[in-house]
């Protein structure tokens, strides 16, 4: 990590990690290796670190200098053993998958994660022998009751996306370890500065870059952190040949992200507590969740899990879809829009969005009502966003 002693705070560590000084330049922001191969000294150099006998780098697809400093920071923030960058998160829970699970297996998720996570594995793993079960993993007699003994993977997304229900990591971590399996977590809404999976009993953790990583709504990015060097190794190679790596360029633009994500979701963070009470007194407003609040079914365990309620709020409009889509079709500084985690503030319906591929029975029995609406606070004046929501709820 640079210079720096460990350990360091989190919000040092965002800062430095991976942040080695350029050896050829001294260039303080890291070189974008904008290219496809390195070129070896000699025969017995090529041989060498094909058998993975010598460091170093061959083909960008398996490895590059650029997207290495930023899996190594993402990793120092985790606490994990390595971290692989993918193309997306996407590719980051499908290269998992490939590695981890064979025909005949089953893993069990989180009943509301994110829509294409779940129709992933129903859709198309399902093809090669693989089935699932997602349930409510804040209930963990839920969990109990579909584990098999061919489970191999537990995924949960915590907070969850959107209904901000938190799970127990600890407890899961020990419910799957003492079942065989694996634990999973989607730790993209809470951020490695404000939850950590891997010391809390999980096996690996993924991200969405695109989202807090990056936090510029620019980038397009996953991450895969495994807990072990056994688990990296085995992960690795099936990274590779789905060809799922990130380009150069990208992984500069994250790492450059990433530097601010202190900042960031202290900022945003702040602005959500602030307007997801303000949504809590409005008489048009039917419920709230945001972990912050003591009125959250799980804010015990938020205080006890996260050092931090994050920056998304969901919350449900009388009056159902109609009154929600009066809403935010009423905004005018928030941007109507899916995705999470950048400057700004986005707002957005996900039963006719993010999770439109889901039926409408695993949605509401998800918890994903027709009138949910989703709020991913930015770094805005605060005063602005609770006044753009003022007057948008007077179209209610």
């Amino acid at each position: 990590m640079g210079d720096v002693r460990k350990p360091a705070g989190p919000n040092t560590t965002a800062i430095h990690a991976g942040a080695h000084r350029d050896p050829a330049t001294g260039a303080v922001s890291p070189p974008i290796y904008q290219t496809s191969s390195f070129a070896f000294a000699d025969c017995r150099q090529g041989a060498a670190r094909f058998a993975r006998e010598e460091d170093g780098f061959i083909y960008t697809r398996m490895g590059n200098p650029t997207i290495a400093r930023l899996e190594e920071a993402v990793s120092e923030l985790e606490g994990g053993a390595g971290a692989l960058a993918t193309s997306s998160g996407m590719a980051a829970l499908c290269t998992v998958a490939f590695a981890l699970l064979n025909a005949g297996d089953h893993l069990v998720g989180t009943s509301s994660v994110y829509g294409p996570s779940r129709v992933v594995m129903e859709r198309d793993f399902s093809r090669f022998g693989v089935t699932s079960d997602f349930v409510d993993t804040s209930d963990l007699d839920a969990i109990r009751e579909v584990l098999r003994p061919e489970t191999r993977l537990i995924f949960i997304e915590t907070p969850a996306n959107p209904t901000i229900v938190l799970s127990d990591i600890a407890a899961i971590a020990r419910i799957a370890h003492d079942h065989g399996a694996l634990l999973m977590v989607d730790n993209t809404f809470a951020t490695p500065l404000l939850q950590r999976p891997l010391a809390l009993g999980a096996d690996l953790v993924m991200h969405s870059m695109t989202k807090f990583i990056n936090g510029h709504t620019d980038v397009v990015a996953g991450m895969i952190v495994p807990g072990s060097q056994a688990l990296l190794d085995r992960i690795r190679p099936v990274h590779s040949y789905l060809g799922a790596c990130m380009d150069p360029h990208q992984a500069w633009l994250t790492l450059r992200g990433l530097r601010t994500i202190g900042m960031r979701v202290r900022t945003a963070q702040d602005n959500a507590a602030r307007v997801a009470a303000f949504l809590e007194g409005h008489p048009k407003v039917q419920w709230v969740r945001y972990p912050g609040l003591p009125s959250h079914p799980q804010h015990a365990l938020a205080q006890r899990q996260m050092d931090g309620a994050g920056s998304l709020v969901s919350f449900e409009v009388r009056g159902g879809v109609d009154g929600g889509s009066r809403l935010l079709d009423s905004v005018r500084l928030m941007t109507l829009a899916v995705s999470l985690g950048g400057i700004e503030t986005l707002i957005q319906h996900p039963a006719s969005m993010t999770h439109a591929a889901m039926s409408r029975e695993h949605r509401l029995a998800a918890g994903i009502s027709d009138g949910l609406v989703r709020l991913s606070i930015g770094c805005e004046d605060v005063d602005d966003l609770i006044a753009d929501l003022e007057q948008a709820f007077e179209a209610v």
